[in-house]
């Protein structure tokens, strides 16, 4: 597959490019975003993979989450893909609502028709960006994986389903329990169709229980989230972790919402978190 460049930004001694190809597994054509460090002009580096949420592209975690700086201390490449397939002949929402279809591909494998031509983000971000980006920019495959919300869902679930795939997992203010909020009951229905039981392999809170690797969690939540009770609910995560003997570091913050003025604040935590499993 060919890699064409956008754009590219000088960025704290390294390069913030965005790029677009075609892609199998969406059947159209994607943008990704990636930052190398200043380190990956001697040499390839280790990858963080980062899922955004609802709404979001490949720009929104570049732009606001101020993670550079740290990265390039760090010589650690972030790699950020859409959040959905786009384009021509991709079915948003049929009622034009912003929590499904376009910026909404909840990173799970639709097998319900017309979602299953095009959403396929977990197939994307597992396998299909990684070879593309590992084998087209100086990459190593020393790989961890984070995201918000839906994003945060994203990463969790991709860990837990791919065993040795990653050295490192992180998440913000993740959707942990999808199959028992009204997020997932409507992006699940229409992606994986009526049978719950399918629901339960994309759902991080039911994984734990029978995850063949115990790779340790760090989950940060603000208290002043909207969002925290009706849609997120980390204490169905930490119950999961607590039964399983899974270990988790759920970290909560008074006073802290759903926005990227959150992620700003504690982005360099969950770096340096990763750069402990991925700096050998």
């Amino acid at each position: 597959m060919t890699l064409a460049l956008v754009s590219e930004n000088r960025s704290f001694g390294g390069w913030h490019r965005r790029y677009r190809h075609a892609s199998s597994s969406l059947g159209c054509e994607m943008v990704f975003a990636v930052y190398l460090p200043p380190q990956a002009e001697t040499g390839p580096v280790p990858v963080l993979y980062w899922l955004s949420g609802l709404t979001c592209t490949d720009e929104n975690f570049m732009q606001k989450a101020g993670a550079q700086r740290v990265a390039a201390e760090l010589g650690i490449a972030i790699v950020a893909p859409d959040t959905s397939p786009r384009g021509p002949g991709v079915p948003g929402d049929p009622d034009g609502a912003w929590d499904f279809g376009l910026g909404a591909g909840f990173y799970v494998d639709a097998t319900q028709a017309p979602w299953s031509t095009h959403y396929r983000m977990h197939d994307y971000v597992v396998n299909e960006l990684p070879a593309l980006v590992e084998g087209a920019l100086p990459l190593l495959p020393r790989r961890g994986i984070s995201g918000h919300s839906m994003g945060g869902h994203g990463a969790l679930v991709a860990a837990l389903r791919n065993p040795g795939r990653y050295l490192s997992v992180s998440a913000f203010a993740p959707i942990t329990h999808p199959i028992d909020c009204p997020w997932g009951h409507k992006a699940f229905s229409r992606y994986l169709g009526d049978d719950r039981s399918a629901w339960r392999a994309w759902d991080a809170s039911e994984l734990i229980a029978t995850a063949p690797e115990r790779l340790p969690l760090r989950v940060d939540q603000g208290e002043a989230d909207s969002f925290l009770a009706e849609q997120l609910k980390p204490e169905a995560l930490e119950a999961a972790c607590r039964a399983a003997g899974h270990p988790l570091q759920l970290h909560r913050h008074p006073g802290y919402d759903h926005s990227y003025y959150f992620i700003a604040s504690f982005i360099e935590a969950h770096l340096r978190h990763h750069a402990a499993a991925l700096n050998p």
